[in-house]
């Protein structure tokens, strides 16, 4: 497709100086790229495609980076990259040394914030605001937000510190009625209401035309504005929500009308204090499969733009996780199962459909389903909390405090554990082992393979007394796994048991460490595989096995600082281990996006980089 102005736009300055139907044919031209690149390289399309025009309308009413624009997650913030200079490199979206799929301020002045978790912008935008007052600078600070970002805390804390102040904060609630999943819960039903009010908006539009006709002294404009308040609030019973915080409340617009969009935020300006502006969008707008499944296409592989069918194949540990699970509930009428907002992701849609009754959706609310879990424990439930990994590290203080302090049984599912891939360093799941380890009495299981998974859930449920994280990557084991000799729940092994060198590791690691044992014995090098499924607390087998040993290689996908690696070290020396031990982990940093191999080959974690270890080459 030839990008008539899309490729001409260099800066935000460069979308100011066109027309209204100029912006809307440079919407169809931003789609189609959208459309274009995700579907070679994967990434967040059904939210970005429900925001182009409202992104549009930012930028053309707007001064960014002066004016700064925060995107609360950033899964909607490739229309703000192609605006902002990077047209010409988005055709490197997610890949290695690419561009970032969120905000990335070393990326571009004019992203604000790291972003890849949800309801951080309100509470990133006040700070921004706040300290602009201090440096005396007039300029604005707009936060964009989901609705399905409302149904976390840390909003409502956020707008409960912010609508007390002058701070000259706009927020933009981009409301489609999603998240990820469909929207639950109250303040979603509240937002259907004040959307099916066209008497107030048809009595405001109305009004304020013929208003802005008519010269005023501020005296009549005060008292006409209290007037219209309480219409306002008659028509809807009870003045909006917002309000009673302390925000000047704008909306609900058309989020696809570029000239209601531009009007609202102009108006938006105006206001001295904080201000919300409520946008309806439609998820997945322009590309039919999108709009028909916004949850399907919310974070998506490769796929047929003809079609929308996913260029991949099928299966993986979440799927494997929810059949199990299934399988269990079946028997057992005490299993509950929670998510948060990631239904689809964590492989709970069998459950859900199954057992509604036993399915609990919290909202994006990571930190209120761990305490909502010890509650439904406590009164004899056994709940199963799916999560992604790097969205448990929002709940390490419930953790502690409302599960293991208390005593109380729960299962943590953990999905997409270890490197995530093109989503980058807000999504790799490198933390939880080091953060679970540090609590009492709860059992860290990491399986290699279906088998053990599946073990491992039954063990959780029938056979531990206290709690469970069970620790999964993100795709499918690969076949190779099923050379290993499984001994006992605690490990499985492979290779000459009698070598005096060991390979240890867990999870994913495994396949790569079976690859290099086996290309080691061609070469007459004999190697023993510790493949550990139980890596807290490390099983007393498994010390007594390396005990013998001349020579350990630990590998390790996640941080080097609190790593299993680290407590196998620390209780061999105990012991009084004399052999050499050696351990290969991410050294303290945050990992970059490439694809999943990539990693495994720079944090040398592949087969290649074992083989050359145990040589001696490195």
């Amino acid at each position: 497709m030839e990008y008539k102005f899309l490729s001409k736009i260099n800066s935000p300055e460069d979308i100011k100086a066109l027309s209204l139907s100029e912006l809307e044919i440079l919407s169809d031209e931003i789609r189609f790229k959208l459309i274009d690149t995700v579907s070679k390289n994967g990434g967040h399309l059904a939210s970005n495609l429900g925001a182009v025009e409202l992104t549009i309308a930012l930028h053309k009413v707007f001064d960014s980076p002066y004016d700064q624009i925060v995107f609360d997650v950033g899964h909607q913030c490739y229309t703000h990259k192609l605006l902002t200079g990077r047209y010409k490199k988005f055709d490197t979206l997610r890949t290695k040394d690419g561009i970032s799929g969120f905000c990335r301020p070393g990326e571009s002045e004019h992203d604000i914030f790291y972003s890849g978790h949800s309801g951080t912008s309100v509470s990133a935008g006040l700070g921004l605001a706040e300290a602009k007052i201090l440096n005396n600078d007039n300029r604005y600070v707009i936060s964009v937000i989901g609705d399905g970002s409302f149904t976390g805390g840390m909003v409502y804390e956020a707008l409960n510190n912010g609508g007390r102040g002058k701070a000259r904060q706009i927020i933009v609630l981009n409301d489609n009625k999603m998240s990820i999943s469909e929207n639950v819960g109250s303040f979603a039903k509240y937002l259907a209401v004040i959307r099916t009010k066209p008497s107030y908006m048809s009595f405001k539009a109305n009004t304020e035309k013929v208003l802005s006709k008519i010269p005023m002294g501020t005296g009549i404009a005060r008292e006409l504005y209290n007037l219209k308040t309480d219409i306002k609030n008659k028509l809807y019973s009870q003045s909006t929500f917002f309000e009673d915080l302390g925000y000047r409340y704008v909306g609900p617009i058309d989020g696809h009308d570029l000239e209601q969009l531009c009007s609202g935020l102009k108006a938006a300006k105006k206001v001295d204090g904080p201000v919300l502006l409520h946008v309806i969008t439609t998820k997945g707008k322009g590309y039919e499969h999108a709009e028909k499944s916004p949850s399907v296409f919310h974070g998506i592989s490769k796929f047929d733009i003809d079609t929308g069918e996913p260029i991949s194949s099928g299966g993986s540990f979440s799927d494997k996780f929810g059949e199990y699970l299934c399988e269990h509930a079946e028997k057992d009428s005490t299993i509950c199962a929670i998510t948060a907002a990631m239904k689809t992701g964590t492989g709970l849609e069998e459950f859900s459909s199954k057992h509604p009754e036993r399915f609990f959706d919290v909202g994006i609310a990571e930190e209120h389903a761990i305490t909502f879990a010890g509650g439904l424990a406590k009164n004899g439930m056994k709940p199963i909390y799916a999560v992604y990994s790097t969205f448990l590290q929002r709940c390490y203080d419930q953790i502690v405090h409302d599960i293991s302090l208390q005593k109380l049984k729960m299962i943590l599912a953990i999905d997409r554990a270890g490197f995530v891939g093109e989503d980058g360093e807000t999504h790799h799941g490198i933390f939880d082992v080091a953060f679970l380890s540090t609590i009492p009495d709860l059992k860290i299981y990491s399986p290699c393979c279906y088998r053990s998974l599946c073990a491992d859930i039954n063990n959780a449920l029938y056979a531990d007394e206290y709690s469970v994280a069970i620790r999964y990557p993100r795709g499918k084991p690969h076949e190779n796994v099923s050379k290993l000799r499984y001994g006992c729940i605690e490990m499985s092994e492979y290779g000459n048991e009698d070598s005096n060198i060991s390979v240890v590791t867990y999870g994913r690691l495994t396949t790569q460490a079976i690859i290099a044992v086996d290309e080691l014995a061609q070469e007459g090098i004999n190697v023993h595989l510790i493949s550990l499924n139980q890596i807290k607390p490390l099983p007393a087998v498994v010390l007594e096995k390396l005990l013998t040993k001349n020579k350990i290689y630990f590998f390790e996908e996640g941080q080097k600082n609190g790593s299993v690696g680290e407590m196998v070290a620390f209780e061999l020396l105990v012991k009084g281990y004399k052999g050499e031990f050696s351990l290969t982990a991410i050294e303290n940093k945050f990992v970059e996006q490439a694809t999943v191999e990539q990693l495994l080959n720079i944090y040398n974690l592949d087969s290649s980089s074992m083989i050359k270890k145990i040589r001696g080459e490195f």
